[in-house]
């Protein structure tokens, strides 16, 4: 059975030269490129890709995009910061060649946060639904950022890791959490959460990061991955924090704190 990988990107020629190496023998690289400025379009090309420019949309609406160009009979939806480890690529390669018990595939991912591969906290094995038959699966229209896809029917799982560089440094982690905090800000306004109310306002922007860490670095042994083990999770209350208060602030007529 034929594979395609369906990839977004903007600017992301540093990690494809290290991503697309290990989809080469997929039959069909589908990316979906939102205005990159560098060498993104040319190295994808490179290993054949066939590119196609188009205006950021969300993260939902671009990902179904490209697994909508997709012509084979199983996609594998793919970050531009992610790779397939030689076992995970030959786990896809054996499923494939005969005949898959299930319509979509759970995959464990292996995350790096500030150099360290993440083993606690919630971060591995990080399960994502990324190998799945053409017409099976897609992703919300209202979704945050990096978001997987959705199928309601029943599951398999892979056993060989896909690996994500996710955040090399913290100034990197900070940035990407304030601009993804940012973009979650209309569908947190859809589903309702103004925090218009006093309760509303601490119970999102206070109690539930502080809930947040908490499971994460207690209860799910993040403190066993060190400083990183640290970091991560309260960087990650404080996105939680931040998105919930930049929807209050866009009902605020002011619109400042």
């Amino acid at each position: 059975m034929k594979l395609s990988i369906a990839i977004l990107a903007c600017n992301e020629a540093a990690n494809l030269r290290r991503t697309l190496p290990s989809v080469a023998w997929a039959d069909e690289l589908i990316l979906v490129d939102s205005g990159s400025t560098d060498d993104t379009i040319e190295i994808a090309k490179s290993f054949g890709a066939k590119v196609f420019p188009e205006p950021w949309k969300g993260y939902g609406p671009q990902m179904n995009s490209a697994i909508d160009k997709c012509t084979s009979e199983w996609v594998f939806s793919l970050d531009a910061d992610e790779e397939l480890t030689p076992e995970l690529q030959a786990e896809i390669q054996s499923l494939l060649s005969g005949k898959p018990e299930f319509d979509a595939y759970w995959v464990p991912r292996r995350n790096q946060i500030f150099g360290r591969w993440m083993r606690h906290g919630g971060q591995y094995p990080d399960y994502k639904l990324r190998l799945f038959r053409q017409g099976t699966a897609r992703l919300p229209e209202d979704t945050e950022p990096h978001a997987t896809p959705k199928w309601s029917g029943p599951k398999g799982k892979l056993h060989g890791d896909l690996l994500h560089y996710q955040y090399p440094t913290v100034a990197l982690y900070v940035e990407h959490m304030n601009r993804y905090s940012s973009a979650s800000v209309p569908l947190v306004l859809r589903k309702g959460r103004t925090c218009r109310g006093l309760i509303e306002f601490v119970a999102m922007t206070f109690v539930n990061p502080v809930l947040t860490f908490v499971k994460n670095y207690i209860f799910r042994l993040g403190f066993l991955d060190g400083r990183p083990g640290l970091l991560f999770p309260l960087y990650r209350a404080a996105y939680t924090s931040w998105k919930y208060a930049k929807a209050w602030e866009t009902t605020q007529p002011s619109r400042k704190i």
